[in-house]
């Protein structure tokens, strides 16, 4: 367990430590509590723990304690030569979008979902999909009843996470989509024409070219501009990208928050409503 972003509910995390010991032999170093400002300790003590964790071979996966900000200012210096040395599960979401975009670049799946803090809430639906996404990767999962913005089928390799960190990573160059890639986007306290401005610099950048279809999760108390929503921004923008968009997928900063495996091969069926996880 690393805190490479923010501070966290230390109560949260430890209950969530102390639910995967019963089941796992979990790592973490004390200096995870150190806080400077809105970060979870220095720059330099976070990068070490990262690439520390990257690199122990002995490790099945990293998990985040918490988002929050601060990964972008450190995930462009971290060796990911150890990430393909030693392949592992990365698991986290929000801030730790970043660390997803870096495994991609590589070739290596990881695991958008709840962080530690999540799942010390005791929560039986988090806590039982986490072991099911972790131990069963290749178990085929479908995701039925999703709402419709563009029909069609795309099948291709997932990728994405937080809007936010996803616009952050294309302006410092990091981001590269799969070709053919099932992008999942989601994000939260965002106005409408934040999220217009973020999703206009990806189609503009050409970060967006080439992608098959797009599945769209929550986006959490994301307020109007201007009598124009969040949604309407979303399916204006995304039209003209000619690929089939599914919506309400329970993948984001909402209490239910689906494991996704990003990296790895998937079908999204508009017609039929549904995204189907190792289709076959």
């Amino acid at each position: 367990m690393i805190a490479p972003s923010g501070p966290f509910d230390r109560t949260l995390v430890l209950r969530g430590m102390a639910w995967l010991g019963k089941r796992y032999r979990v790592e973490f170093d004390w200096s995870i509590f150190e806080r400077t400002g809105f970060l979870a300790g220095n720059d330099a003590r976070r990068l070490s723990e990262l690439n520390h964790a990257l690199a122990d071979p002995g490790l099945d996966a990293i998990i985040a304690g918490r988002g929050g900000y601060g990964l972008t200012r450190i995930a462009h210096l971290a060796d990911y030569g150890a990430l393909l040395r030693h392949p592992k599960w990365i698991v986290g979401f929000s801030d730790i979008t970043a660390l997803h975009v870096e495994a991609a670049a590589l070739g290596v799946a990881s695991m958008h979902g709840p962080n530690v803090a999540a799942l010390g809430r005791s929560d039986d639906w988090t806590q039982q999909r986490f072991i099911r996404a972790l131990e069963t990767p290749h178990q085929k999962t479908s995701f039925e009843g999703l709402g419709v913005l563009r029909p069609g089928l795309a099948r291709g390799r997932l990728a994405g996470g937080n809007l936010s960190l996803l616009f952050a990573c294309q302006a410092t160059g990091r981001l590269r989509f799969p070709a053919g890639a099932i992008v999942l986007i989601e994000d939260v306290t965002e106005s409408a024409y934040r999220v217009d401005r973020m999703l206009s610099a990806l189609l503009a950048a050409g970060a967006l070219d080439g992608i098959g279809g797009v599945v769209v999760g929550d986006f959490s108390d994301c307020p109007d501009s201007q009598r124009v929503s969040v949604s309407d921004v979303i399916e204006e923008r995304l039209a003209g990208l000619g690929v089939p968009v599914l919506t309400g997928l329970r993948f984001g900063h909402e209490r239910y928050n689906e494991f996704v495996p990003l990296g790895i091969f998937a079908e999204l069926d508009a017609d039929a409503r549904r995204l189907v996880l190792n289709p076959g």
